[in-house]
């Protein structure tokens, strides 16, 4: 009988600490925690044989400062390839595959609502874009719109402009990326056309939210309430603000990073630590009834 192999855990942590240092969009939490995993590694709280333990414990370390839900490692079951990005991307890609693009239900309810969910991700939009495009334009007619965000956690800042091309009427600034060092900042906008026809700025629309959404997610709520646009039905969001990098260093695990922070050009703030809060706030497993209740009341008026 073999004895199973020690895990090497002295390796992953000293990377995981100079990717931290090297790139947390926070350098001065990132010396923190730094200083704070360095330490711990040296008491041997790190000291398992468990891939995924050590990923416990080290992101509920990485994440004790400033409650950065994006800032972790992150265990993966199967072994993950090592370049830059490669391991989320190809964890994703199954879930594209296995959704319809990201967009899993379009129903239509009573009065002509439509449904439209986003899940798991939005996508990025180099794939996305034809499956959520067709999705957009088949609920373009309805007189009402529900987007439910409930079970999605996340995905690409560009898909989330893409989506709210289709229900503004024309080209309008979204948010704001702040990167480390403050040299380079870059803005998002709604795109002025659309590959077929909007939904439009003008009818009742509602975003339906959970405990459980997260990251681009929840920029996609958070940039509509603050336009004004829609009404957040449901509960407080995750509170993720910071888009990350992953880099694979361990062939089951990934450390993921922050880069930059989002500011929102009507806030001047975002959703970080706090989530997104609903207008009308309910039960998740409640708020499609209350979404489309809302929409029933405003079509009658």
């Amino acid at each position: 009988m073999t004895t199973p192999t020690k895990l090497s855990t002295t390796p992953v942590v000293d990377e995981t600490v100079r990717l931290l240092t090297e790139h947390y969009v926070f350098p001065e939490t990132a010396e923190q925690l730094a200083g704070l995993l360095r330490e711990r590694l040296a008491e041997g709280a790190y000291d398992v044989d468990d891939a995924a333990e050590l990923a416990r414990l080290v992101t509920a370390d990485l994440q004790s400062v400033n409650g950065d839900r994006h800032l972790r490692l992150k265990h993966h079951a199967t072994p993950v390839p090592p370049k830059e990005g490669a391991a989320t991307l190809a964890a994703i890609r199954r879930d594209f595959d296995t959704s319809l693009g990201g967009a899993p239900r379009v129903q239509l309810l009573d009065g002509g609502v439509a449904v439209l969910e986003l899940a798991p991700m939005l996508f990025p939009l180099e794939w996305a874009a034809e499956p959520l495009g067709a999705a957009l334009t088949l609920v373009s007619r309805a007189p009402a719109l529900i987007i439910d965000l409930r079970s999605n956690r996340g995905g690409d800042p560009d898909t989330v402009a893409f989506v709210c091309s289709h229900l503004l009427d024309e080209r309008t600034h979204l948010n704001t990326m702040h990167w480390r060092g403050g040299d380079r900042v870059e803005q998002s906008w709604s795109q002025p056309h659309v590959p077929g026809p909007r939904f439009g700025g003008s009818k009742p629309l509602y975003v339906l939210t959970s405990a459980g959404t997260f990251s681009a997610a929840e920029e996609l709520a958070y940039d509509l309430q603050q336009l004004g646009r829609a009404e957040v039905v449901g509960e407080t969001t995750r509170g993720g603000a910071h888009p990350c990098q992953g880099w694979t260093v361990h062939p089951h695990l990934e450390v993921t990073v922050p880069l930059a922070r989002a500011v929102n050009p009507v806030s001047g703030t975002n959703w970080e630590g706090v989530g997104v809060r609903p207008d009308v706030p309910c039960a998740a497993a409640e708020s499609l009834d209350r979404a489309h209740a809302l929409a029933l009341a405003r079509l009658t008026d």
